[in-house]
């Protein structure tokens, strides 16, 4: 897995390639903590457009990152959530600890308020 990073408002926009599984949802830990970390209220949106597959670990990796940004009163995004993500997402009954939204352009205006 591959994850690009750029920044537009303020907001740390992340684009992962591929598989979240297995020692893809250490390196998604890896890039997203400095994020987090780094930001007194850290804005995160994450585009998941080009990941075709996420297990269980790698949701739970994105619970941990989701809680940290909310304790530094944070908020985390997503925008382009596939159907195998999306029923992960429902089975695990998280889908409502995530801010979903429709375009790049909307969360952006949304996560910057």
């Amino acid at each position: 897995m591959r994850t690009q990073i750029r920044k537009e408002n303020g907001i740390a926009i992340l684009e992962p390639n591929g598989k979240i599984v297995g020692a893809s949802v250490t390196e998604l830990r890896e890039v997203i903590s400095p994020q987090i970390e780094t930001s007194d209220t850290p804005r995160i949106l994450i585009n998941f457009g080009k990941v075709n597959k996420i297990d269980g670990s790698g949701l739970f990796a994105l619970m941990e990152a989701r809680a940290t940004a909310s304790r530094k009163h944070g908020r985390i995004g997503v925008i382009n959530v596939g159907k195998h993500i999306k029923d992960l997402v429902a089975v695990s009954r998280i889908v409502s600890l995530f801010e979903h939204f429709d375009n790049e352009d909307a969360a952006i205006s949304a996560l910057a308020a």
